[in-house]
Formats: structure tokens, C-alpha cells, sequence
């Protein structure tokens, strides 16, 4: 029972990874039937491909399960923001549908073209 709840704790919470990305706020929702979650997308500067002569743009697809983040989010799309991140190896659906969680907001900038 004790390797059990080790090995449950290390794939679903531990921090593999921090960081930072920046980019435009695609969307940011918050959805689910039982346990409801808020869900983005940042869209990164910059396009890259494995193939020669194909476009694709670089998303980042992430979970937030702080409130009070999130509220800060929901007015934030369409501008360029910058969201600092933990990764996590597993997902747990009370905690989002991503493996990048999103902890704080650096900053927050109107989209200049």
C-alpha cells in the first residue's frame, strides 16, 4: 500500500519541470461535467516545422487551478502574456486536462501589429 501511494504521488504530484512562456492569449474557458477546470491556449510567436515547406504554429495548451488567476485570465484574451508554469508527469481531472499548470501571471501587454 506504502509503494502504492509512493508511486501515485510521483506521477501526479511531482513537479517535473518550471518555466516560462510567452505569447497571445487564444482562449481561456473554464469547462467539465463533474469537476469543472479552467482551460487555455497561448499562441507563441514564431512558426517552426520538422518538414521543410510546411507551416505550424507553436501552442501551448495549459490547465490554472488557482481562482484567482484564472479571473485575471478570463479578461486577457487576444493580448500577449507572459505565464509562469509547473509541469507535472500525469494528469488528474480535478486539477485540468493539461500537464502544464499554470501558477502566477508575469505580465500582461495589448497586442501591437
Amino acid at each position: 500500500l506504502v509503494v502504492l501511494i509512493f508511486i501515485f504521488m510521483y506521477r501526479f504530484y511531482f513537479v517535473f519541470g518550471r518555466g516560462v512562456k510567452a505569447g497571445e492569449l487564444n482562449y481561456f474557458v473554464e469547462k467539465g461535467y463533474v469537476f469543472k477546470t479552467f482551460e487555455g491556449r497561448l499562441i507563441q510567436s514564431g512558426y517552426r516545422s520538422k518538414q521543410p515547406g510546411a507551416l505550424q504554429s507553436n501552442e501551448f495548451q495549459f490547465s490554472v487551478t488557482d481562482k484567482r488567476i484564472a479571473d485575471r485570465l478570463m479578461t486577457c484574451s487576444g493580448k500577449f502574456v507572459e505565464l509562469h508554469y509547473k509541469e507535472y508527469l500525469g494528469v488528474i481531472p480535478w486539477r485540468g486536462v493539461s500537464n502544464f499548470i499554470v501558477d502566477s501571471v508575469i505580465t500582461v501587454k495589448d497586442v501591437s501589429y
